[in-house]
């Protein structure tokens, strides 16, 4: 069955949560060690993260859980409209400017200047099909993927796909699905026998949160979101060699703003306060990541429980075991307990094929909304929820 159109998945005009999964072409190695070559390509790891969150800066998508596998990466990511129709013309204009400014200096991206963001603002037309792409989640993936690959490719000394096609989405229907989809992501590395507890897992989302619990500070990776003027880009071209503005975007591009931000900091908080209920966007003001709203309605410290308490089952302990505490906070969510290891553990067998995630009458309500008889997968997922 051929995977569905990207309309039918998700709109960058609704506020919609979207698994995503993309994966390498082939042999091809994103991060890791390469068993056949011995290369062991494990920075590239940092590349991605460094990447997801300049593109977090200015893109009105919350990045909720990450991870970055060998060859493969997972995000759930969520669009934010109401997040970008609060911005004016002038700031989306030098958001898309500074992904997509149009123009390349050497191997490098050319900084937009005041020039460029006033002739993209006069553009009407072009400035509406601007401010619907900063909340698309595939072109945040566009942004993403595509220079990933062009690095890659041209570390390992060669051309075509880097990817294996187009990213697989899967819509997130309600919390019970977000809950353990987020911790299917976060244990990713545990299944994958590449890290023994979560606090192993580098680069994923659990990991950052954790080590920003400990007070780990980052050089932030955010976009300055300030254009250059026209005289001094003019001069800096005039006075300036190739090689010598090519070595200053570099510097510039590992730290834009000089900041020290918390490991986390770009990161959509966990926690779902209940001040956060109303319809006001929560718009993050220091150009960190695109809002300031958390996505699920239970603690840091419960969420890390679940997590490490999930994470010691891989031996197939029996589900009974499950404490009464962390119980509760499954049932109130709607998570069968008694299943959720089975859940978490054997993911693929629940969802691995679907398009949709989420409690059976979630699904249900979803599909008839969708004009379906019902999604793939609803049957078999029953047992796991209450």
């Amino acid at each position: 069955m051929p995977r569905p159109q990207r309309s039918e998945q998700f709109d960058s005009a609704e506020v919609c949560i979207v698994h995503v999964v993309q994966r390498c072409v082939r042999r091809a190695f994103l991060a890791g060690v390469n068993s056949e070559t011995g290369v062991d390509y494990s920075f590239r790891k940092e590349w991605i993260r460094r990447r997801m969150e300049a593109l977090a800066s200015v893109f009105a998508i919350d990045v909720l859980s990450y991870a970055v596998m060998s060859n493969h990466m997972h995000q759930i990511l969520r669009n934010r409209p109401d997040v970008c129709r609060t911005w004016s013309d002038e700031e989306i204009a030098i958001r898309w400017l500074k992904v997509f400014p149009g123009r390349r200096m050497d191997d490098h991206l050319a900084e937009p200047t005041e020039n460029d963001v006033k002739m993209l603002v006069n553009n009407q037309e072009r400035l509406a099909e601007i401010r619907g792409r900063l909340s698309d989640i595939s072109w945040f993936m566009r942004a993403l993927a595509e220079p990933i690959a062009r690095m890659a490719n041209k570390q390992d000394e060669c051309t075509g796909r880097f990817w294996e096609g187009r990213f697989k989405a899967q819509r997130i229907v309600d919390e019970a699905g977000l809950l353990a989809c987020s911790m299917y992501v976060d244990l990713n590395p545990v299944r994958a026998a590449m890290a023994s507890t979560p606090s192993n897992c580098i680069n994923t989302s659990a990991y950052d949160r954790m080590e920003a619990r400990k007070g780990h500070r980052i050089e932030s990776a955010a976009f300055e979101l300030q254009p250059n003027s026209a005289e001094e880009a003019g001069r800096e071209i005039r006075e300036t060699s190739v090689d010598e503005l090519a070595a200053k975007q570099r510097r510039k591009k590992r730290n834009p703003t000089g900041r020290r931000i918390p490991r986390d900091g770009w990161l959509s908080p966990l926690t779902l306060a209940e001040d956060q209920l109303s319809n006001n966007p929560l718009a993050n003001s220091e150009g960190l990541r695109s809002s300031d709203r958390g996505f699920l309605n239970l603690a840091w410290s419960e969420y890390r429980r679940l997590l490490e308490w999930t994470a010691n089952q891989k031996g197939g302990s029996t589900s009974s075991d499950v404490p009464k505490p962390l119980s509760r906070v499954l049932t109130r969510i709607g998570l069968e307990p008694s299943m959720w290891r089975e859940l978490v553990w054997n993911w693929q067998r629940y969802f691995g094929k679907t398009g949709r995630i989420g409690r059976p009458d979630s699904l249900r309500n979803d599909a008839e909304r969708s004009g379906r008889h019902h999604h793939r997968g609803q049957s078999a997922a029953a047992t796991c929820f209450t």
